[in-house]
């Protein structure tokens, strides 16, 4: 399906129905509302720390910030020889970001963004678009802390769309669309707050939150 100059909210009941847009290029202005057979997700009470990664958290060479360079990350997403995030979208997500409804966290090292995760909020949903990483396991740690600041907000269901070899190997899985949508409609039911979490929590508890309930 094709679509073009659609409002937020459009593209916002798009998402409430369990689809959700994208595009052929970057330089492709059309958008295409994707209904997969199969759904990526992460079980918020199942992700996966592996030891490297522990150890790496609990180290804390890095910083984690929340919505303080959302644009950025959206541009760093899409900073690769093909991407699927076109104008059209930019402009959504921007919408989004001013609407408080489209959320960033992001990872820096040495002064500088090295990684992060930027996603859409409804109701207890969280629907991950997309994640970047410029140093090893940026990515990977935008990921624990996300997935953190999601259970402690009271968020149920953490959409990845699509699963990558990169996302199973944190835990994420794949469920059938007609199950996708019942927990979606759960999801869609509770309420819930990204920035419940008001301080960035300890390193080493984010890896215990995680592992105790793994």
């Amino acid at each position: 399906m094709s679509t073009a100059g659609i409002e937020p909210e459009r593209l916002l009941s798009a998402y409430a129905a369990g689809v959700f847009p994208m595009a052929e290029s970057r330089d492709d202005p059309r958008l295409f509302l994707m209904d997969p057979e199969r759904r990526g997700i992460f079980e918020l009470d199942r992700f996966h720390i592996s030891r490297s990664l522990a150890r790496q958290i609990r180290k804390e060479a890095f910083a984690v910030r929340v919505n303080t360079s959302f644009g950025a990350v959206v541009e760093a997403c899409a900073d690769r020889p093909q991407t699927w995030i076109n104008e059209p979208l930019f402009d959504f997500y921007a919408a989004l970001r001013r609407m408080g409804i489209a959320h960033s966290l992001e990872v820096w090292m040495e002064g500088e963004l090295a990684g992060g995760v930027f996603g859409i909020t409804l109701g207890g949903a969280f629907f991950g678009e997309s994640m970047f990483s410029r140093r090893t396991n940026a990515s990977k740690i935008a990921l624990a802390y996300l997935v953190d600041r999601l259970r402690e907000g009271g968020f149920t269901l953490f959409d990845t769309q699509f699963i990558t070899p990169h996302l199973a190997s944190l835990g994420a899985v794949e469920i059938p669309r007609a199950e996708y949508r019942r927990r979606l409609k759960r999801a869609l039911a509770r309420p819930a707050d990204f920035n419940r979490q008001r301080q960035i929590p300890p390193g080493y508890l984010v890896v215990q939150r995680n592992t105790q309930t793994s």
